[in-house]
């Protein structure tokens, strides 16, 4: 019988038998840092309840920069593919309903920025609408924007530290967004909305550096940093507005 002339393919060199573990290792450190935010959460709270709110603010501050990148990251380490045993999704609301709605919360019962009778029921009224939005598996569209108010309590109870209105005022606002939360209209993702994206990341930078000048001020800045803040709050509200709803299934 004749023999079958030999491949001339050259065979793949096998991986290093080290490397499979070694992106395992890379890829449950961004998990890591994502859990970090927990525990910013804890620092945070313990500083809230001190009534250390310029602590506690910048802590949260810190939240935000990790939440802002560990998704970039996530993707690029192959996160999902690698440790399909722990849900980065899952974790990441973990942390944060902690940082944008628990902590902020607290804040806002102990801050004296409500009546007093009122603060804890509104602050009760925050975690409860909140945690029904991060169930709702629709909260956000396919090209970046959120369905209802986003339960960012961390950006509006900021706002209400910097700005200080009247109790009265601040339970309305409070009310308004709580209401919101459940209605139909979308409010832009800075880094993930596709219309305007290059002017919500420009906007987005300078609200950050805006709102680091509030916090080294102890929330009371200049009245043009407070203008500042106003006006690229309203720009992200209002982005959504202009634009015609997505239809859902």
């Amino acid at each position: 019988m004749a023999r079958k002339p030999k491949s001339t393919k050259a065979k793949p060199a096998p991986a290093a038998p080290s490397a499979r573990p070694a992106r395992k290792a890379i890829a449950f450190s961004v998990h890591l840092l994502t859990a970090a935010g927990a525990a910013i959460a804890l620092f945070a709270l313990v500083a809230a309840i001190a009534g250390e709110f310029t602590v506690m603010f910048a802590l949260l501050g810190l939240a935000l920069v990790i939440d802002g990148i560990d998704g970039t990251l996530a993707r690029r380490a192959k996160v999902a593919e690698l440790l399909p045993r722990w849900s980065g999704d899952n974790l990441d609301l973990v942390v944060d309903f902690l940082n944008y709605v628990f902590v902020p919360a607290i804040a806002l019962a102990s801050g004296a920025l409500l009546p007093q009778l009122l603060a804890l029921p509104a602050a009760a009224a925050i975690v409860i609408s909140s945690a029904v939005y991060f169930a709702d598996t629709r909260m956000k569209t396919p090209d970046g924007y959120f369905r209802g108010f986003p339960a960012l309590w961390n950006i509006v109870v900021f706002y209400l530290f910097v700005i200080h209105p009247p109790p009265v005022i601040s339970l309305v606002v409070v009310s308004i967004f709580v209401i919101v939360t459940f209605l139909p209209i979308e409010v832009a993702h800075p880094l993930r909305a596709r219309r305007w994206a290059r002017l919500n990341i420009a906007l987005l930078i300078a609200w950050a550096a805006l709102a680091l000048t509030a916090v080294v001020h102890h929330l009371t800045p200049p009245p043009l940093v407070t203008l500042g803040l106003l006006a690229i709050g309203a720009y992200f509200l209002g982005a959504g507005l202009v634009r015609a709803p997505q239809r859902t299934a």
